[in-house]
Parts: C-alpha cells; structure tokens; sequence
C-alpha cells in the first residue's frame, strides 16, 4: 500500500504506522493504513451534481476499494430524501450490503478483538455502516441556490455515538477547509491505537482527544463502566465519551411512550418493522433503538437506520409477492406510505422534542388508518401482546418527566427495565440449554468428544412451570406463547447457534485436557507404530484446531500436550522421528 499524501514518511503520523506494534497487533508487522482499517474503511464526501445528481467526490484513503453498487448506496444514502426539508446541518446513519468476494484487510486482528465483544456488538461481516454528517445552507452563487454536501465515514464497526461524535468535531471544519484537511484527519485516525475491548483507549483527533473504553463480553450486561477525564498537560483538549454504541433511548422511544413493551416484543420475535419519521436522523436513531431495547440479546435479522427508494435491496424488501421480511426499516419518503401499507406494524414518529409535559396516553392504532406520512404518530398494528402492560415503567418515566428529571437518566431507567425484561426471558432458555451439555465424566480421551443432546421445544417448555421467568420477573401474561412464537425466530435461531458453537468448543477443550492428562507415551510403546504414528498426527491435529478456533484451553494444556507429541516422537526409530518432526499435518 502506498501511504496517502497527508502523513510525511517523518511525520508523527508515519512514525506511527511503522512503530513496533504493541498490545494484541504484536504479531502483524503494521503497514501504513492498518491502524486505520482497524477502525474505519474509509471516508467519502458526496456532493450535487446538476448533471449527475448525487455523486461521490472523494474517497479517502484513495487505495480504499468500493463496488459500483456499494459507491451507489453511499450516494443515495448520504442525503435525506428531498421532502425532509433539512436546513442546516443534520447527522445520522445507514447500513448497506457490502459486496460479496472481498477479503477484509486486518482479518487476523479484528477477529481476534471481535471474540472480547458482547455479542450484540460483533461486527457483521456482510454490512458497512455509514456515518453522515449532511450540510445544506442557502448559497446564491451556486446554480441550485445550496450548498449541500456529506461528510461519511464507512466502517464495519455499530460504534454510533464514537462516530457521531467524530463528525461533529470534524465535518464543520471540513466543509470549511476541504481536501488537506481530510488527509490530516485520516492521519490522526491512523495512529490510533487498535480498537482492543475493554481498555480506555485514547484516540487524537484534530486537537482533541477522545477517550472512550469498548465494551467487553466479560463487563456485567447494564454497567458501563465510567472514563474519567483526566487533566490534559499539554494543549489538547481531552473529552470522555460515556459510550461508544448506546442511543438516547427516552428521546427516541418518547413520541411512542405508551408502547415501549409491544415494540420489545415485535423486536424480540424478529416481526417486519416500518419507522416512518419526518427526517433520517429521527429514523436512524429510533431504528437503532429498537435494535438495542433487547439487549443483551443480539438482534440477528436485518435491520435499516434509513432505506430509501433507491436501495439496492428496495425490491427485495417491498414486493407484495410475499410476506414482508424479518427487518426493521426507517423511511423518510412519503412513497413508502403506499409502498409499505400491508406490512404488518407501523411505526410514526413526528418530529422528536423532549416532552416538556407528560405524554398523553395514546391508543394502538388500526393499519386502515395509515394512508399517508401525514397521519398522526404512533403505533399502526393489530398485534396483541403477550404480556400484560407493566404500568410501573410508565409512571416512573412519567414521573421524570414531571419532575424534569435529565434524559439521560430516564435512558438509564429505561435500558434498566429492557435489561431486565430480556433477562427474565432468556434465563430459563440458558438454564435448559446448559442441561444439554453432556457430564464431563463422558468424556474420554480415547473418544470422540461427545455430542450436544438436540434442543426439545416440549422438554424446555416442561421447565417453565418451576424455572421459568416468573422467578425474575413479576410480569403476569402469555410467557409460554410468547417463548412459542420466539423459537420460530431468527433471533432465536441466531442465539442457539452461538451457544452450540460456545459449548461445543468448550467440549473440545476438555477433550484435550483428558488427553493431556493421559501417560501418551506408556500408550505408545504398548501399541504398534502405525497406530502411534496416527496418535501424533491426530494430536497434532488437535493443536492446529485449538489455534484455529481459539478453543478455550490454557495455554499450559496446550504447551503439556506438544511436549507430549514430541516425547512420543522421540521414543520412535529415527527414520520416522525425521518424518513426524517436518510434517505439520
């Protein structure tokens, strides 16, 4: 890779992408622009053509690689629809496809950080997010009498208030100082530290430095832990973000106050979801609210912050020829209204102020109803809840209201209560899936590992009456309908497949822990060549799998268990010592 034109091979910048790596990266000798990769795939502006229309103007680093269709789906991404009427400066953010048949650069090192993330916050290979920072104001001098342009950062990482708050350190400085500026932010990003979950990271940008700590799956679901601000010694001003990822949940659930437990439901049993909202930011933000009031749970279907018209996926996503997809949409285009109608649950939100009083209580409201984007917010479904209504949240959220209480600490109470509601839920399921893990006294070295037992939807539903979530949760209702409809879900699906991954490994692991505190080498020499000979190789095999999928095994185990293969090699005639000693596999 050559190293773009904004970092001098003496500059600060270009000391820093050949320093000897530190931390997990240690083993990858850097190249120019991996500290970048590591964070971001690149930076786009898109501006107007008269001609052309929208049309991408930079991308930077220019070495950074996008299809045709993916350079289109920036560009219709990157500005609200015309009718938002966005005057001034407006930020939010997108999700697109990437193309297929693209190696990642950096594979080795993100997937290695990628396995300390909380399961919600691991990268899906398959999408890019987008970052907007979006600029119309009245310019006289120009044909169309405005200016408009897009700053956009494309990255695989879901770190949405870490980039919101980048662009807005950034993008107005941009739009006055354009190309040189670019180049030197790429720079300051290309010094950064790899993005390793759990430490508090320090990351300079133009003049400021952000400190912000990632998340781990490690970190007890609802606490984040507090960066403190420390005082800066030199000139640079220092700010510590609370969060890399979270939204202000009260501001974007307020205009649907009254429905905070039907839209968890929807979310949790991966219904089809429209959020049709005046401007993208307003769609974004509620989109990515939804998505994240299940947490700690990862939500495994699709999902859109804004679509427009012109997404690639438009067609796949609209046709009436089948039900519509487990996916979450946000849209902005009066279009859609009619496009849309027969998707089950319809999300309208107007323009999102804080309520300054206390919302009025609002009904479900019928689908028959919705014709335009003109009709009034609130919920357009006819899906019945499983669970009776939890009148305490809406009082404590009302009460704060009243009272004046900070947004952010109603978005505490709030994640507070999906935490918990999520919790109640999925114990019982984590508790029944636990049980289908076989004894550890199944287990032997001279076998295969044993198998998971399959899942029995009959088995599990028989624990609920005396494990079920009625122990964690005082929420009377529908749980067992409510579980039905679930295990017909992708999240469901999404969930049973990373646990048989994690509990499978963890079998392998004490496979090789078996083996390793057998006497292999007593074994050996009471069995013929040929059958010692297969035991090395299978070991050896064993090694390169735990290394390739990072089984969880100590690395003591693994250290006994070569020196255990190398012991058994060394008891053989020499001919075959050479042999086994040069053969990896």
């Amino acid at each position: 890779w050559e190293r773009g034109p904004g970092a001098e091979p003496g500059g600060a910048a270009g000391d820093a992408a050949v320093a000897e790596p530190e931390g997990p990266d240690k083993c990858l000798s850097l190249l120019p622009w991996d500290r970048f990769s590591a964070w971001l795939h690149c930076v786009c502006v898109v501006g107007f053509d008269l001609e052309l229309g929208q049309a991408v103007e930079v991308i930077y680093p220019p070495h950074s690689k996008l299809t045709d269709k993916e350079k289109t789906n920036i560009c219709y991404l990157s500005f609200p629809d015309s009718n938002s009427g966005c005057l001034g400066d407006t930020q939010f953010c997108f999700r697109f496809r990437r193309s297929p048949g693209r190696k990642l650069s950096l594979c080795c090192l993100l997937d290695q950080l990628d396995r300390d993330l909380p399961v919600y916050l691991k990268k899906d290979s398959a999408y890019y997010y987008g970052y907007v920072y979006f600029r119309q104001v009245r310019d006289k001098s120009l044909k169309r009498g405005y200016f408009q342009k897009s700053l956009v950062l494309i990255s695989k990482l879901p770190y949405v208030h870490l980039f919101r708050t980048m662009l807005k350190q950034i993008a107005p400085e941009y739009f006055e100082k354009s190309e040189a500026f670019l180049e030197a932010v790429c720079s300051d990003v290309d010094r950064w530290p790899p993005p390793v979950p759990g430490e508090v990271l320090q990351l300079p940008i133009m003049g400021v430095i952000m400190k912000l700590r990632i998340p781990t799956y490690r970190d007890k679901p609802g606490t984040t832990p507090v960066v403190q601000n420390m005082h800066q010694a030199d000139a640079q001003i220092s700010m510590a973000l609370p969060t890399v990822h979270e939204v202000d949940l009260f501001r974007c659930f307020c205009p649907v106050f009254f429905h905070i437990q039907m839209l968890w439901e929807l979310v949790l049993l991966g219904e089809p979801l429209v959020v049709m909202a005046p401007s993208p930011s307003e769609s974004s933000e509620t989109v990515l609210a939804l998505v994240s009031c299940i947490s700690p749970l990862k939500y495994c279907s699709d999902f859109r912050p804004y679509f427009t018209i012109h997404d690639s996926e438009f067609k796949e996503y609209t046709t009436r020829t089948q039900a519509p997809p487990s996916v979450i949409l946000g849209v902005t285009n009066p279009f859609f209204a009619k496009t849309l109608q027969h998707w089950p649950h319809i999300i309208r939100i107007g323009d999102i102020k804080l309520p300054g009083e206390v919302p009025k209580q609002v009904k479900v409201k019928k689908l028959k109803n919705l014709k335009t984007l003109d009709s009034k917010p609130g919920v357009y479904t006819s899906y019945k809840t499983y669970l009776n209504k939890d009148e305490e949240i809406v009082k404590q959220l009302q009460k704060g209201v009243q009272q004046k209480r900070p947004t952010e600490a109603q978005s505490v109470i709030l994640r507070r209560y999906f935490l918990e509601l999520t919790e109640s839920f999925i114990i019982p399921l984590e508790r029944y899936v636990a049980s289908l893990m076989p004894l550890q006294k199944c287990i032997s070295p001279w076998k295969s590992p044993p198998q998971l037992r399959q899942f029995s939807q009959d088995d599990f539903m028989k624990t609920l009456e005396k494990a079920g979530p009625q122990l964690t949760s005082g929420l009377k209702g529908d749980w067992i309908g409510l579980y039905r409809h679930f295990l017909k879900s992708p999240n469901f699906d999404g969930w049973f497949r990373s646990r048989q991954k994690e509990m499978t490994q963890k079998l392998e692991a004490l496979h090789l822990e078996a083996l390793c505190n057998e006497n292999l080498v007593f074994w050996s020499q009471k069995h013929t060549e040929v059958e010692t000979v297969d035991l090395v190789l299978k070991l050896k095999n064993k090694l390169l799998q735990a290394d390739r999928e990072h089984l969880p095994v100590k690395s003591d185990t693994l250290k006994k268990l070569q020196t255990h293969i190398n012991d058994i090699i060394l008891a053989l005639p020499d001919d075959l010592q050479d042999i086994l000693l040069k053969t990896g596999t």
